[in-house]
């Protein structure tokens, strides 16, 4: 009895530490997502200056969220193979649910008067130039309703299409080849969410060109797919900790049990 506790005790463990992980990471990246910066002047280098679709100039320009998402793609594929699908979708409308309470949180407070000694309509920046510090605040958190659903449906879509190529590659490959299902379900999914965010928020909720979208999300793509390739190491490096923290024997059957589950919901 004192052993199967102890293996249950550590299972939770590791489904609330990876779900902690998982979520946070997931938050911050909605929440600094409205930044964009150049990814060539980051780097020290000009501009690229593509010419796409009929003239559009394209520069490698990310939203900040992008930053720190491929946590979030590593972290759901270590819980889609201890936990499979279930564990996957329970923690992805968690995190949904999460996202839109924050981001209604957020519409509420930029609703709230400033104090009159918080705002100063007088005061400079660093460079001398007038700041007012309730517009910034405002024109900073409070992002557009766009945005948000076309945030959350691309969030909801990616996770839940990603857990069913996971689990439908690990059925082909068995134990073997960790990257292929990881990389795989990452790159298709991320494939569907660079284009469903932009399309909902800037095309049907905005005012960009469709040429626009494809350019934009294509380097949104880029950035992901390198990425996803890059940290697949850390993959192999979190099975090894979570293995060992486990017992390879309770591992393994989680692993089986987790892959057993071939729905697509």
């Amino acid at each position: 009895m004192k052993i199967n506790n102890s293996i249950q005790r550590k299972k939770t463990n590791l489904f609330i530490f990876l779900s902690a992980i998982f979520l946070t990471n997931a938050i911050v990246a909605e929440i600094i997502g409205v930044k964009i910066f150049s990814m060539e002047s980051t780097m020290g280098f000009q501009p690229a200056q593509i010419n796409l679709f009929g003239g559009y100039i394209l520069d490698f320009n990310l939203t900040a969220g992008v930053v720190i998402w491929p946590v979030v793609f590593i972290t759901t594929d270590v819980i889609n193979e201890y936990f499979g699908k279930k564990g996957v979708r329970k923690i992805s409308f968690l995190t949904a649910f999460f996202i839109a309470y924050i981001f209604f949180v957020i519409y509420g407070v930029t609703k709230l008067s400033p104090a009159d000694f918080w705002i100063d309509l007088n005061s400079k920046d660093a460079v001398g130039n007038p700041f007012n510090i309730n517009y910034a605040f405002h024109t900073i958190f409070r992002q557009g309703l766009g945005i948000i659903i076309g945030s959350l449906t691309a969030f909801l879509i990616a996770q839940l299409l990603d857990v069913f190529i996971f689990q439908r590659l690990r059925h082909i490959t068995g134990k073997k080849m960790i990257w292929l299902r990881a990389t795989g379900s990452t790159l298709i999914s991320q494939l569907i969410d660079s284009f469903v965010v932009l399309g909902i928020a800037f095309y049907i909720f905005g005012n960009w060109s469709m040429s626009q979208i494809i350019s934009v999300g294509i380097i949104n793509y880029i950035y992901k797919f390198s990425i996803a390739i890059l940290l697949t190491p850390l993959l192999y490096v979190a099975h090894f900790f979570i293995d060992r923290y486990l017992g390879q024997d309770v591992a393994d059957k989680m692993a089986d049990e987790a892959g057993e589950d071939l729905s697509i919901f």
